[in-house]
This record gives structure tokens, C-alpha cells and sequence, in this order.
């Protein structure tokens, strides 16, 4: 029965699409209970303004439907569609933040200024329009020409110009307004120039805190709350925890299936060695989609980009050449090199999935079938039932909110996106389909995102605590390794007496993330301080106390700055701006009332459906 639904999928959605927006309407009209979703349904208030569900929904399915048609109208998962509606929240609400801070400054747009702008300064996406283009650059005489004929009014380009820069002119004076007093010294352009081209070799000693046990570490309950106390405004916002049950009915392939793909794959070969193009075949045939549309082609790549078994393969052949069928974890791959460049190769190839046979996967179905019996039910015995009836035993998992779910090593698609989207506790799952297997999967806990009451980072603090406490208590042990060496050993004399080994870094600069030692640590600020070739000195690393010896520092270029000196000021001139943008945008955020209510509104949207 689900092997047969599967070939139809494509009309089942249809259908359901269809009956969704026909449900909706009526579900608008009806006035069932006091938890309705309606069109005006707020999905969010910030600051006292709405962000009404149908708009929300509105932008959430444009986007979902326009990265749908970029990777070839390939379905996307659950997962990839709550990233997109994560994403799309966090703009409307970024929008309405500045609506309102328009409206506090005073800041407005007329339609003089729409006209100019639309003249002066086209939107990217025409910029690089081929029609604009006069000998590869854009024509703004033909621009110009286009927006007063009849045909931009009638294409809808006009409006769309003057809802691009209604939207856009009033942000661009507000970051004007935010970011526009900016100037960079040549001082300050020098230290940033000397952070990353200074270079520093060290030989070192590191103090593992793991060495202590952390019963031996006393945190107060005082300290706890006066850390969280002092670090209320760092904590980020927790991603939501959710604990659930999962059964998998797998698709075990056997031999059968195997023999059958190599057989496939040599057809598919043979056809291509026979004059067919393999262009042609590989859009037909390659199971492997997103290189497909460009008939099997895969870019440039460096050494160590595929799976071993592709990469020995394909290394192997000869530019033009084709491959006899090539096993890896995805299946059996059909290679053609195309060219090799250094360490770089270009191929072709065609991939055949190692797939259940007919006949496995009905008896497959039939009991995924059974399984789908307790799908999108609110008992959770009804869960355990079943699964002991089927012999499958049930796993348990954490899941973080915006991560993929995996169980076993395996991706359970859109298992992280059905718990957060509004499932309730002791809620099953839908029926998932995925290559490997089928899931279920039921919600037995779950703890909301956002920031952390002392309670919920009781635990975290206190592990924090430990590690700086057992950092402090390091200290002692790596300064009697520094008075040894100030007493006339060396560095590697004196830790072999204390039973220490003594590691060299590679060349590296202030702003480098050195291995064992880390990055912006008091070690790094040592290893360009202590004098080069003298005595050791003992700073904390990234998670572990340092004793270190300058070997050799090398100083940056005064001259090779002066040449890229403008070009510099320019790029940082910019990234200071769009810090501060992003600093303020982010201020205007913390300092909203911002009511998020779209998991109460989905999961009384999916009770109203159900």
C-alpha cells in the first residue's frame, strides 16, 4: 500500500495542497473555539504590533517554494523547511523593529526619491540582467529606456521597483544615521595589520585540568547565583530540548539488491561506451540530483573532497576516461575524469542506489503499514503497543531544537522540525519515509528555547566554575615549572623532571586558533609579550594552563602594509559599519517585548486539522 502511495506521490500532494487551502478558508469562517487560527492569528507581537499568520505563512511558503525551484523542484524535508520559517521570522521581525524606529526618527520616504533612486541605483538582481548588458556591462541607458516604456508598467517591474526601495530607502538612512560617522586611523589600521601578519613559534608545556577530579572542586550555591547574576546579559538563548521515543522499521537490502545495482550501473556504462552521451544518461539515470541537471557534472575539487572509494577511483583514470562501476556508501558511481589540475579534479559521474528490491520492499510496507496505524495519535501506550506487537525495539533521543535528528548514525528527516513545530508531549509522529528506513517518533518531553532561568544553567555554571577553579589551581605546578627554568634548566630539562612533555607550534599569528593553546588566550598574548629565547612564562590556554618558550617572532612588513594601506581602510571602514548595524539591530532586539507564539499557534492549527 505505501510502496503504491509512493508512485503517486506527486498527485497526493496535489490533492492535499488543495484541501489545505480549501480547510483553511472554511477554518477562517467557522468560529470553532476560542483557540481558532485565523488569517489574523498573531504569530508574533513585538513591541504591541502583530505579525498576523497569514502573512507569516504567506512569506514562510514563498521562500520554501522558491528553494524548491533553485535545487530543481527537489521536495525539501521538514528540517530545511523550519530552517527557512526560522529564517523568515527573524526578518519580520527585524522589519517591524525598524518600521518602528523609522517612525521614532521621523524618517520617511518620497516619491521623488523612489524615482532617483530607481534611476541612479538599480536593485543587484538587474544589475546583472543579460537584457541591461551592453559588451559585458550594464547599460544604464537601456535601463533607463526600459522603465519609461509600456512594457515595465505592464510587466509589473514599476511596482515592484517601488516596493523595493519603499522597503529599502528608509533602511539605508537609518544605517546611514547609525554607521555613517566612521573613521579608521592609520594606528588602528597598523594593529590590525600587525594581529594577523606578526608571527610567533612557541615550545611548550600544557597542564591538563582534566588531571583533577572535579570532586575535589567546591562550588558555593553563592557563587552560582552570583555568576549567573553577573552574566544574565552574555547568556544566548538556549535552542528548545526535547526528549522522544523512536521505533525504525529499516530497508534492509540484501545481496540480491547489490548484484542488482551493479548490473544497472554496468548497463548504464555500456550504453555510454556505445556511443551514447553520458550527459544524457546521467540526467535519465544518476540518482544523485543535484549533479544530474548538469548531466552528472561535479566542479573542481581538491584532493580529500570525496569518499575514499570515489576519490582512489577516480584518480585512477585518465582524462576522457570512463570507470568500470565504483562502490561507496551512496551506491555505484559511473566515473568519467575530465581533467586534472594539481592536486584538483573535475569528473562526471552517474550514481545507482543500492534499493530494495519489489519484492523486499512490499514486505516492507506491510509492516511500516501496521506501524502507521498509531501515526498522528495522542496516546502514547497505543506507541509502545505497537512496537512490541512489530518486535522493534524503541529507542530514546535528545533533540536540540534546529539541529537534525539522528538516531543510530542515522538522519531521522524532519524528526527535529515535527517535535518544535507544535507537537504535544505524548504526541506520535507522522509515518516518516526516508532512504534507509521508516520512523516514528514520539515526544515525551519538551523544554522551550530562550534565555535560561537559573534553574536550567544551574548546571552549566557550574561546570564553568570547575574549569576556571581547576585552571587556578594548575597555576602553582606551571609556575614551579617557570622557577626551574629560571633557575637554569631548560624548558625541556625541567619538564622531563617533572614528568611533562614539551610540544613546538607551527608559526602563528594573534588572531590564529594555535591547537592545545587556542585563540585570543593570555598564552597567545604571552607567546607576543615574553622576550624571544628567555625564560619560560605560565598564562592560561583555551582549557588548559600553558607554560611556554618564545622560539623565534618574526615582525609584519611596515612596507608591504603601506601598499595595501587604502584597500584595507576600505574593507574595515565597511566591516565596522556592518558591525555597528548589527550591533544596533541586535540592541533594538533585546530591548523589544517580543511575544513568540508560533508554537502554541501551529500546534493549535494541527489540533484544529487533526
Amino acid at each position: 500500500m505505501l510502496q503504491s502511495m509512493r508512485s503517486a506521490a506527486r498527485y497526493i500532494w496535489i490533492v492535499i495542497a488543495a484541501l489545505f487551502l480549501i480547510g483553511f478558508v472554511f477554518y477562517q469562517q467557522s468560529g470553532l473555539d476560542d483557540k481558532k487560527v485565523t488569517a489574523g492569528t498573531p504569530i508574533a507581537t513585538v513591541n504591541g504590533t502583530d505579525i498576523n499568520y497569514v502573512d507569516f505563512e504567506r512569506a514562510a511558503q514563498n521562500r520554501i517554494r522558491q528553494e524548491q525551484e533553485g535545487s530543481g523542484g527537489k521536495t525539501l524535508t521538514l528540517d530545511q523547511e523550519r530552517r527557512i520559517e526560522d529564517d523568515t521570522y527573524n526578518e519580520m521581525v527585524t522589519s517591524v523593529l525598524l518600521q518602528q524606529e523609522y517612525k521614532k526618527r521621523g524618517i520617511t520616504i518620497s516619491d521623488n526619491e523612489i524615482q532617483q533612486a530607481a534611476l541612479a541605483s538599480p536593485p543587484q538582481q538587474l544589475l546583472q540582467s543579460p537584457e541591461f548588458q551592453t559588451e559585458g556591462q550594464f547599460d544604464f541607458e537601456k535601463y533607463r529606456r526600459f522603465l519609461t516604456s509600456p512594457v515595465a508598467k505592464q510587466q509589473g517591474v514599476l511596482l515592484q521597483l517601488e516596493g523595493y526601495y519603499r522597503d529599502e530607502l528608509p533602511k539605508r538612512k537609518l544605517f546611514e544615521q547609525i554607521a555613517g560617522p566612521v573613521f579608521v586611523t592609520d594606528a588602528q589600521l597598523w594593529r590590525a595589520w600587525q594581529d594577523s601578519h606578526d608571527t610567533a613559534q612557541v615550545s611548550f608545556v600544557a597542564f591538563d585540568p582534566a588531571t583533577i577530579p572535579d570532586s575535589s572542586v567546591h562550588v558555593s550555591d553563592g557563587e552560582l547565583h552570583a555568576y549567573f547574576d553577573s552574566h544574565k546579559k552574555e547568556m544566548l538563548d538556549r535552542p528548545g530540548r526535547a526528549i522522544v521515543s523512536l521505533v525504525t522499521i529499516p530497508r534492509t537490502v540484501t545481496a540480491a539488491d547489490t548484484a542488482a545495482a551493479r548490473a544497472k550501473a554496468e548497463a548504464l556504462r555500456t550504453e555510454i561506451t556505445g556511443g551514447a552521451k553520458f550527459d544524457d544518461v546521467a540526467k535519465r539515470e544518476s540518482a544523485d540530483s543535484g549533479s544530474a541537471e548538469k548531466g552528472g557534472a561535479l566542479a573542481l575539487a581538491a584532493k580529500g573532497s570525496y569518499v575514499k572509494q570515489f576519490e582512489d577511483a577516480a584518480r585512477a583514470l585518465k582524462p576522457g576516461e570512463i570507470s568500470q562501476p565504483v562502490a561507496s556508501p551512496f551506491g555505484f558511481h559511473i566515473i568519467r575524469l575530465d581533467e586534472k589540475k594539481g592536486d584538483s579534479i573535475a569528473v562526471h559521474h552517474i550514481l545507482v542506489r543500492i534499493t530494495q528490491s519489489d519484492s523486499s520492499a512490499a514486505r516492507t510496507d506491510r509492516r511500516a503499514d501496521s506501524l502507521s496505524k498509531v501515526a498522528n495519535v495522542d496516546k502514547p501506550a497505543e506507541f509502545d503497543s505497537v512496537a512490541r506487537a512489530l518486535g522493534l525495539k524503541i529507542g530514546q533521543v535528545t533533540a536540540m531544537e534546529s539541529d537534525p535528528l539522528e538516531w543510530n548514525g542515522a538522519y531521522v528527516p524532519g524528526g527535529a522540525a515535527w517535535a518544535f513545530g507544535g507537537a504535544k508531549v505524548g504526541e506520535t509522529s507522522e509515518l516518516i519515509d526516508a532512504d534507509n528506513a521508516y520512523y516514528l517518533v514520539r515526544l515525551d518531553s519538551l523544554r522551550e528555547g530562550g534565555k535560561p532561568t537559573f534553574d536550567a544553567a544551574k548546571d552549566d555554571i557550574r561546570r564553568e566554575i570547575v574549569r576556571t577553579k581547576k585552571l587556578d589551581m594548575l597555576m602553582p605546578k606551571a609556575q614551579a615549572l617557570v622557577t626551574a627554568v629560571h633557575g637554569g634548566q631548560s624548558l625541556e630539562a625541567a619538564a622531563g623532571a617533572a614528568g611533562m612533555k614539551v610540544e613546538k607550534s607551527t608559526p602563528f599569528a594573534r588572531t590564529t586558533q594555535v591547537p592545545t593553546i587556542g585563540q585570543t588566550t593570555e598564552a597567545i598574548g604571552a607567546a607576543f609579550g615574553a622576550p624571544v629565547g628567555q625564560a619560560a612564562t605560565a598564562a592560561k590556554g583555551q582549557n588548559n594552563v600553558i607554560v611556554l618558550r618564545v622560539d623565534r617572532r618574526i615582525s609584519a612588513d611596515r612596507a608591504v602594509f603601506e601598499k595595501q594601506k587604502v584597500e584595507q581602510r576600505q574593507q574595515m571602514l565597511q566591516r565596522v559599519r556592518q558591525q555597528r548595524v548589527q550591533q544596533y539591530i541586535a540592541a533594538l532586539r533585546d530591548a523589544a517585548k517580543i511575544d513568540d507564539n508560533r508554537r502554541i499557534v501551529k500546534q493549535n492549527a494541527r489540533q484544529a486539522s487533526s
